[in-house]
């Protein structure tokens, strides 16, 4: 179901000389995204799933029905020193119209107010021809004077979205020097918060350290005071992950949504902490208004996965595990989560095929091997040299292998020790233990019970002030909508303002005196047609009175539809099929011929 009004930027190409300034064409994609995120009506599709188009050349239909948007923006960046040049071509998905295009050359300093330019132009065009959205004055706010600091978060955020941890770390210095040249920028806190954060959670680097600096650097940025879903949602990250704290954790995400309703990873994470808790059908929710938003997203295939799994409906987890790897081959989560299910399903040819493929490491292929043979009732040799191989490795498995393998080669004892160790170390990996289908052999142990209550006790999540959905606003008293509609009818029709080809609602606002918004509103709401439409309209008439006058029989159909002001034999030719339901040849015959 494609959703009209919609829209997914795709990633703007670097065409500069230097490649290295990939990351300010991703940065200003990302920018993009985030202003028409910003518009309450509009669905705009994820950085994740329209980065899984970087350079690739799709069919914007394809793109469009994967998605589900009726339009994508494309465009390329050309930096150079201290100017940029930047292309833009808005696109319907059903037929590949070329809505709008532009060029902007700017001065590099100006690149805020060029964001905020491109994007409301974006939003008018959306709203002309697919419905009434309400529009604000400003999409982009500049969040730093200094470009230097701004283009240092940049590079930071290019790394740390490869999600790779080696990467994330990498991310760091960007973000601090940024820090350094702008103190009052605050995004750069909130990227710093979160690497170390993560890092730490996952055993990527000393766990102490890293949420010393963690907690140290989102602080910082929180004393900035400025509301952001980067600041709740790195902070919601940093006590979930780093201390278990579900329930402020779970604040933070409910602030985030009140800036960005629409925000995947948001409404994604939400979904893992009910899914942590236990409470599969409020995460299944989740999990579903963020695919929405982020159809294309690994992450997002890997939850519902995971929701599944932990339900032991292995079958159906292994559908999302498969479209999550259609994504991307090398999602080493979905790797191991893929192995747990065929373990499960006693798929032993489909393990071995699997754990055979170039994807899957050597460790992962001999633990799974392993772990299968021991479920299953096989003589399995050297599992100390494995538990041993398993403890060495540089970071910590992203799942609880060696408690696996103890539980099931008899060491139930240890195996609830080392999950105790964990559990009480708060590491990720054992997060959803609760609900572990491995681990059912401990769950009558009354220790096991208590590190239930200890960590994800049944207790409902405080959910604070739900968000409120907006009523249809009367935007306008029945007197103006009369007055409006008049002044209206009497632009088009005693002055024809249809006839000029650069017509724009905002121009037409300008005319009668009205804010586009509350025009788009009376378009929409009490005439019951877009901008595009309503304008048409009146092209389409003034075509057919000048079509039947003979004096004009020596004019092209086109020539006539362009003097009534259509702006391309496209748009004509699609506006007079679907009013008239024929074409322009076929109704001037029967027109002449009645």
């Amino acid at each position: 179901m494609i959703d009209q009004k919609s829209i997914a930027v795709l990633p703007f190409e670097n065409i500069s000389s230097d490649p290295e300034n990939e990351y300010f064409s991703d940065g200003m994609t990302e920018e993009i995204i985030n202003a028409l995120s910003k518009i309450e009506g509009l669905k705009v599709t994820a950085r994740t799933s329209s980065f899984v188009y970087k350079g690739k050349k799709m069919d914007v239909r394809h793109i469009g029905n994967e998605l589900g948007v009726s339009t994508v923006l494309e465009g390329s960046v050309r930096k150079s020193q201290n100017t940029v040049r930047i292309t833009a071509q808005l696109i319907r998905t059903d037929n590949g119209f070329h809505i709008w295009s532009e060029n902007f050359d700017r001065e590099l300093q100006n690149i805020f107010q060029l964001q905020d330019e491109i994007s409301l132009l974006i939003a008018d065009k959306i709203r002309e021809n697919f419905g009434h959205i309400t529009i604000a004055e400003n999409l982009v706010t500049p969040p730093t004077i200094n470009l230097r600091s701004y283009e240092l978060f940049l590079k930071g955020r290019f790394f740390f979205f490869t999600w790779n941890l080696f990467d994330i770390a990498k991310a760091i210095p960007y973000f601090t020097d940024s820090i350094a040249a702008d103190p009052a920028y605050d995004q750069p806190y909130f990227g710093a918060g979160w690497c170390y954060s993560l890092l730490g959670s996952w055993g990527h680097m000393e766990k102490i350290e890293a949420f010393r600096l963690a907690d140290d650097y989102l602080e910082r940025g929180s004393r900035l005071g400025k509301p952001s879903v980067d600041r709740f949602f790195a902070q919601a990250v940093h006590q979930f992950w780093g201390s278990w704290d579900y329930q402020n954790a779970y604040k933070n995400l409910q602030s985030a949504l009140e800036v960005n309703p629409q925000h995947p990873e948001t409404l994604d994470f939400m979904a893992e902490i009910n899914r942590s808790m236990g409470d599969f059908p409020t995460a299944l929710a989740l999990n579903e208004q963020a695919m929405r938003y982020n159809p294309l997203s690994t992450n997002v295939h890997y939850t519902r996965a995971t929701l599944l799994y932990f339900q032991s409906r292995f079958e159906e987890s292994l559908e999302f595990i498969a479209k999550g790897l259609s994504i991307d081959p090398n999602f080493e989560l979905l790797h191991q989560l893929q192995v747990v299910c065929l373990i499960h399903l006693d798929s032993k040819k489909n393990l071995e095929a699997f754990v055979q493929s170039e994807q899957v490491s050597p460790l992962l292929s001999r633990v799974g091997v392993a772990l299968y043979g021991l479920l299953h009732g096989e003589e399995v040799a050297d599992i100390e040299r494995l538990l041993q191989e398993i403890d060495q490795q540089d970071s910590p498995p992203l799942y609880p292998w060696d408690i696996y393998l103890m539980l099931h080669s008899g060491d139930k004892q240890g195996a609830m020790r080392r999950l105790e160790t964990m559990v009480q170390s708060q590491m990720g990996q054992v997060a959803n233990f609760k609900n572990d289908p491995f681990l059912t052999e401990l769950h009558r142990d009354p220790d096991f019970q208590a590190l239930i209550q200890s960590s994800f006790p049944d207790t409902p999540l405080a959910t604070g002030k739900p968000i409120a959905q907006k009523r249809r606003e009367q935007v306008l008293a029945p007197t103006e909508v009369s007055q409006y509609i008049k002044a209206l009818a009497t632009s088009m029709e005693e002055q024809k303002v249809y006839l000029s080809i650069d017509l724009t609602l905002r121009d037409l606002a300008e005319k009668i005196a009205l804010h586009p918004n509350k025009l788009s509103w009376l378009l929409n709401e009490k005439v019951g047609k877009n901008f595009n439409d309503y304008v048409n309209g009146y092209r389409l008439r003034a075509f057919q009175q000048k079509a039947v006058d003979p004096s004009n029989e020596h004019l092209t159909l086109l020539g006539l539809a362009y003097e009534s002001g259509f702006t391309s034999k496209t748009v004509f030719n699609d506006f007079f099929k679907k009013s008239t339901g024929l074409t322009p040849k076929a109704w001037l015959k029967e027109a002449r011929n009645s």
